[in-house]
């Protein structure tokens, strides 16, 4: 019988561990906060900053630019959910001229790893961020936008670990736990 467009893709690899599936979802939700703070910027509140401050944020270009970054990088995160669900092994039909494909496991892996390399560097600085001057942000506004910036230090290690998860999965490359138990 062949198969209708509806039908869901098998897929060959195991399901992934709760583990990677929460880790998943939470590199997605860690982003969320910087996010809405942003779009906060955008309808025109000046979420920490001072009147002065704030002058920069009015701009279209700038509210333009911050909406842009927020459905961007929300969108980047949610595709660390398909190194655990079956979209990230085949892709949906829907796809054009793609869809029903296998994605390869090694360039999913490899652009999930430098990815998630990239977001270390690029947000780990973050930890540091009370250490830093912010000129145009209130005492408060200061604090709370740094608690706001803070989670996005465990995105790129979150991705990371999802990535090497779905490797393993994927390759049947055997989890080291696994080979323990299989040696004793």
């Amino acid at each position: 019988m062949r198969p209708t467009a509806h039908a869901p893709s098998p897929t060959t690899a195991p399901p992934a561990p709760r583990w990677a599936v929460r880790a998943a979802h939470l590199a997605t939700l860690v982003v969320l906060p910087t996010g809405l703070w942003r779009i906060a910027l955008v309808l025109g509140f000046p979420a920490g900053y001072t009147a002065e401050g704030f002058a920069d944020f009015e701009a279209p270009g700038a509210k333009a630019w911050m909406l842009f970054l927020s459905v961007a990088t929300e969108s980047l995160a949610l595709l660390t959910i398909g190194l655990v669900r079956p979209w990230g092994e085949v892709l949906p039909r829907w796809i054009p001229r793609m869809g029903g494909r296998t994605v390869p496991p090694l360039a999913a892996t490899v652009a999930a790893i430098l990815g998630a390399v990239c977001l270390t560097a690029l947000w780990t600085p973050l930890a540091w961020w009370w250490t830093f001057p912010h000129a145009g942000m209130t005492h408060t506004g200061h604090i709370v936008v740094g608690l706001l910036y803070l989670p996005l230090v465990l995105w790129g290690p979150l991705v990371g670990a999802v990535a090497v998860s779905y490797y393993r999965r994927c390759t049947g490359r055997p989890v080291l736990a696994r080979q323990e138990t299989r040696q004793r």
